[in-house]
């Protein structure tokens, strides 16, 4: 196969318009995958994406077309070049068109792609052959996988971007379940190579909760104060980002939008002193510092390919500080150009404990494992709705007495950033609805007043 860096000069050679930008992303993945407390697969996955975007001048502008390939051979490289020019011919003058980024050098530019293999796996896997064998000998089913990602992306331009990053990524999703399957619960972990996961860790929390399990109590729906796990935070305000966008808020269109005209920037929308932010040079969610558009939307345009990502705060001691912009959009909200970044945090000041210590903080109400099947209800209040999943348990006095039915709820993100009872320190997590489109994020459990359990679910 040819290298990527060599692929990119001889695309944007054979590209004879104003400019020329080429991503390519290689990406490897292993993983491990087993069923009834046995291994089931194992493998190596190696694959790549080419998107060719083409910058042709029009009387007063510029048009832009794109082409993306799963691979894209030397015999390939005139077809695709040509796609994309007559894509670009064929487009009229792009509304976001901006000056494309010149001379922009990030990386190792001609290191080859790191891929990575099943040694990754080596610390973890003696441990999760033992953790099977005590779970088949205690009657505990155990179902999941671990897969480890590495993705390098490549950005080149006729302009002279040459830019490159490296990301791992990497997470355990393990579920487990006893007495004939009649409970069943789920623990997920995010990492970057696997050397501070403890499988003992996983191995306890699934214990426990399955034991918890062994009371049941029946509850209709209410509301009632509730303990988010950070995993379930994250697929909430991930949503909530999804929805952010700049232009969407000042037309008016969106919960962002304020009365009368314009955003609500600057509003406070949480009853704390929160911060929610994406920061590209967080430890341990270290993220992509530059703009891969492939595609322009309301969120991205590809007129900014090489833009730096800088740290950015949506929400700033619990007021909403930006919306999602790109520079186009900027210049129509006259607003801070404030790109999408590859990861999401929140840190409540004065927060501290764990998950654990927030149980002991509530007289009477619930724990939560996990949501799933997250959708929008209304988008003029960004009101969600989903289930519950996995294990919801009743608090009393402080401790856990046992596990309830499970729930649908109706909850917007914004009404729950104005209701926070308590919250913990935070922790780099893994979301469950969300996973493998979100694998960066940091959050802290929290205490939600009066969490909408809307109504009853039979679902297991």
């Amino acid at each position: 196969m040819i290298s990527a860096q060599e692929l990119i000069e001889r695309i944007t050679q054979a590209a004879h318009c104003a400019d020329c930008v080429v991503i390519i992303n290689d990406k490897s993945q292993a993983n491990l995958r087993w069923a009834n407390s046995t291994l089931t697969t194992n493998g190596v996955i190696k694959e790549r994406s080419v998107t060719v975007i083409a910058f042709v001048a029009l009387d007063g502008g510029m048009a832009a077309g794109a082409v993306s390939r799963s691979d894209v051979s030397i015999a390939d490289i005139d077809a695709i070049v040509q796609e994309a020019l007559t894509a670009a011919k064929s487009a009229s003058k792009a509304e976001d068109a901006m000056e494309l980024a010149t001379n922009f050098a990030l990386g190792n530019w001609s290191d080859p792609h790191p891929a990575t293999g099943p040694e990754v796996f080596a610390k973890i896997a003696p441990d999760l052959g033992e953790m099977f064998k005590r779970s088949v000998a205690d009657k505990i089913e155990l179902f999941g996988y671990a897969e480890h990602t590495h993705a390098t992306t490549w950005v080149g331009s006729k302009g002279g971007i040459r830019a490159r990053f490296d990301q791992p990524a990497g997470r355990i999703e393990m579920t487990g379940k006893s007495h004939n399957r009649s409970r069943s619960t789920w623990e997920g972990v995010a990492t970057r190579d696997f050397s501070s996961v403890s499988i003992a860790a996983v191995d306890g929390a699934i214990r426990q909760r399955l034991q918890w399990q062994g009371t049941k109590i029946e509850l209709p729906a209410g509301k009632y104060n509730t303990v988010l796990p950070a995993g379930a935070v994250s697929d909430i305000l991930t949503y909530m980002l999804w929805r952010a966008v700049a232009r969407d808020a000042h037309e008016g269109r969106s919960v962002f939008s304020k009365t009368g005209g314009g955003t609500r920037i600057g509003e406070k929308l949480s009853n704390l002193s929160a911060q929610l932010y994406s920061d590209p040079t967080y430890r341990g969610l270290e993220s992509i510092p530059f703009i891969t558009a492939t595609a322009s939307g309301p969120m991205s345009s590809v007129f900014d390919n090489g833009q730096k990502i800088k740290k950015t705060h949506w929400l700033k001691d619990g007021a909403l500080a930006s919306l999602v912009q790109t520079r186009s959009s900027a210049q129509f909200t006259s607003l801070a150009f404030t790109p999408m970044g590859d990861n999401l945090i929140m840190s409540v000041d004065g927060a501290s404990g764990s998950l654990e210590d927030l149980v002991k903080k509530v007289d009477d109400g619930l724990l939560l494992t996990t949501m799933w099947y997250i959708r929008e209800v209304d988008p003029t209040t960004l009101l969600l709705t989903g289930l519950t999943r996995d294990g919801v348990y009743r608090i009393k006095g402080g401790e856990v007495i046992g596990a309830v039915n499970n729930f649908r709820w109706n909850e917007s993100p914004i009404s729950l950033l104005g209701r926070i009872a308590h919250a913990g320190n935070t922790q780099i997590t893994q979301p469950r609805e969300w996973a493998g489109d979100v694998d960066r994020s940091a959050m802290p459990p929290l205490v939600i007043k009066d969490f909408n359990m809307s109504t009853v679910s039979q679902a297991n």
